[in-house]
């Protein structure tokens, strides 16, 4: 097959893939893993097709004979050997020694995974820690899974990020990825777990605060993957280049056959979908630390960091200083997350920081520019058929966060905005953030009730406006038509409901099975209908006068609140607004007939001027109740 393993079906007469998973111990001494890991085998850095190939006998053998050779563990330990001079090595620009720990790295990381999906952590361990040893080897009793793991973490946290380091400090926390997995294959929390004890309470928790802040600042600086280095290891003779050819060969091979897949040379490919791939398997790193579970008597350690670290310009003393706290440039990571709404982890990230730390979500609401930061959510939720649903429901939690603020609900409405290319159903050459918000969530709510169906969905929609509702300023002309016809199409369903329950009850007279349960349909409908009145009822009540474009709106729709005037379940919160249309109505009529839009506004504008205010009776929100559930309830999964 000459120097190179270039078939898949080549790999069971490989000698270096024999003598790994042979019967043989292989001391970590012994001049074979130099050759082995002696490859310029660039690593896959995004998701790959995997193609099923006939190759898992060869890693079936590993299983059954690395408890008793300890090649596997003999592997770690050469590149535990290693991690010891990687700093120095980075000083040195030392690329050959840097790669050789890199390529170390990468197969644990390739037969970790198989290990992961193939058995217990238990027999994971036993992989580690074998009984019989080759001569020269190292017979303590450490932990090897502990020592690999706080390697992993001292080296992303130690090793700087340069464009030779790039790849093994990917490698690295991918790798702890993969360990952290097991709980993919578990439907019960892996409290008990070695790898969950090892990073909650083993050698790892000292770095706690630095290995948080170190994936933050990967997130916050974006580095794109370097292109490969094609020439680190130059062959020095013919010999060399078949050394190197062949080590090559074994490393492809190796991909290959631990993700039973082909690893094809689409690196460019690779690189091309997901060409920050250091910074997004840093965030997943982070989340994932971030969300495990307490234990019985401990916190979560890297909740703690995520929740209370502090920005760098805070030079304030803590009256309590908190465990694992540290500090970091707020305005960097704000225009980081700014950038990277399009995707569902750092929208994750975003909720997280806003919910649980303090500090990050007052200096949030303290910018001047919230729309880089609202304009992304609202893209997110404008196309929400092509969103999954846990990031739309990050999108809304995320926009209730923000709308508790009544600062942000005034300032948004101070944004002028023009020419939003996104929104493609009206062309909007001018319109404020505020009213902008109004109309994605409303066409939200709209999306929902024809194709998802979802209640909780419409709760957070409709608690979002309600909570604005107080601040509604300068509403644009669409964003006012828009809030009247959603009540419109409430109505209209309202009404279709009630008259099937009618027609049902009178086909049905005598007969004894159960009717469809429309009463529980018209309480969910009127319970929204309700809420809309009360964002209406909201606005009309504390900022009629900056709304002549709600109450034009509201006037030109006047017929659809007549069935509702006299129903039991809206008559207090229909006060107001009868109040509203029947003063308006009346300075229009007195105004003369045949008026044009530009007279009606000019009437209007007026009459709002001279509406007393002590008409319009203050009634308390049942939606606020409304408002705090739905942010319950829809919490994202951990």
């Amino acid at each position: 097959m000459g120097a190179n393993t270039s078939q898949v079906s080549e790999l069971s007469d490989n000698p270096s893939l024999k003598a790994l998973v042979g019967t043989e111990a292989i001391s970590e001494n012994d001049p074979f893993w130099n050759q082995l890991i002696s490859f310029t085998f660039i690593s896959p850095t995004s998701r790959m097709k995997h193609e099923a190939v006939n190759v898992r006998v060869q890693v079936q053998v590993f299983f059954e004979n690395n408890p008793r050779t300890g090649n596997f563990g003999a592997l770690v330990r050469v590149f535990l050997g290693r991690t010891k001079e990687l700093k120095i090595s980075t000083e040195c620009q030392d690329q050959l020694f840097i790669w050789q720990a890199h390529n170390a790295l990468f197969m644990i990381r390739c037969l970790l995974k198989v290990f992961i999906r193939e058995m217990s952590e238990e027999e994971l361990h036993l992989q580690f820690s074998y009984q019989e040893r080759a001569p020269g080897t190292y017979t303590g009793n450490e932990d090897l899974l502990e020592e690999l793991m706080s390697n992993l973490v001292h080296l992303i946290v130690e090793v700087p990020l340069l464009d030779i380091t790039y790849s093994i400090l990917f490698e690295a926390v991918t790798t702890l990825l993969v360990l952290f997995s097991y709980q993919l294959f578990h439907k019960d929390i892996l409290r008990d777990g070695l790898i969950y004890q090892h990073i909650m309470k083993g050698r790892c928790l000292s770095l706690t605060s630095r290995l948080v802040k170190t994936l933050l600042y990967n997130f916050i600086r974006q580095e794109k993957c370097p292109p490969p280095a094609t020439h680190i290891f130059e062959p020095q003779a013919e010999g060399g280049g078949l050394l190197y050819g062949l080590a090559s060969g074994v490393a492809s091979g190796l991909w290959t056959v631990f993700t039973l897949g082909g690893a094809g040379s689409k690196t460019g490919l690779d690189q091309e979908q997901n060409p920050l791939p250091l910074s997004n398997q840093s965030l997943l790193l982070l989340l994932v630390l971030a969300n495990l579970t307490d234990g019985p008597d401990w916190p979560n350690p890297y909740r703690q960091a995520v929740t209370c670290f502090r920005n760098t310009q805070d030079t304030s003393s803590l009256p309590v200083e908190q465990p694992h706290t540290f500090q970091i440039n707020f305005n960097s990571l704000y225009t980081a997350l700014c950038e990277q709404q399009r995707s569902d982890q750092a929208t994750l990230l975003l909720y997280t920081l806003l919910h649980q730390n303090t500090n990050m979500r007052t200096y949030v609401l303290s910018r001047t520019d919230m729309d880089n930061l609202v304009m992304p959510i609202l893209e997110i939720l404008y196309h929400v058929e092509e969103r999954n649903s846990h990031h739309v429901y990050m999108a809304l939690i995320i926009l209730l966060i923000l709308t508790e603020d009544d600062a942000f609900n005034r300032s948004i409405h101070e944004v002028v905005l023009k020419n939003i290319s996104w929104y493609t159903e009206r062309s909007l050459t001018e319109i404020s953030l505020g009213s902008l918000l109004i109309l994605v969530v409303i066409r939200t709510i709209q999306f929902n009730m024809t194709r998802t169906r979802d209640k909780y969905l419409h709760t957070n929609c409709l608690a979002a406006l309600a909570n604005m509702s107080a601040q509604f300023r300068c509403l644009h002309q669409y964003a006012a038509q828009r809030i009247i016809s959603l009540f419109a199409l409430l109505s209209k369903k309202h009404n279709k409901v009630l008259e099937q329950a009618t027609q049902s009850l009178r086909g049905r007279q005598g007969d004894s099975t159960a009717l469809p349960d429309y009463a529980q349909d018209l309480n969910v409908i009127e319970e929204v209908i309700r809420m809309m009145l009360e964002i209406i009822n909201s606005c009309l009540c504390n900022s009629l006068h900056h709304n002549p474009n709600l109450v034009y709106a509201l006037l030109y729709k006047r017929e659809l609140f007549e069935q509702f005037r006299t129903h039991p379940s809206f008559q207090d919160i229909m006060q107001n607004l009868d109040t509203v249309i029947g003063f308006f109505s009346q300075r229009l009529e007195q105004a003369g007939s045949d008026l044009s839009v530009e007279r009606v506004q000019e009437v209007i504008m007026k009459g709002a001027q001279a509406l007393p205010k002590d008409r319009l009776k203050v009634t308390p929100r049942r939606g606020n109740v409304a408002i705090h559930c739905a942010a319950l309830h829809t919490e994202p999964r951990r």
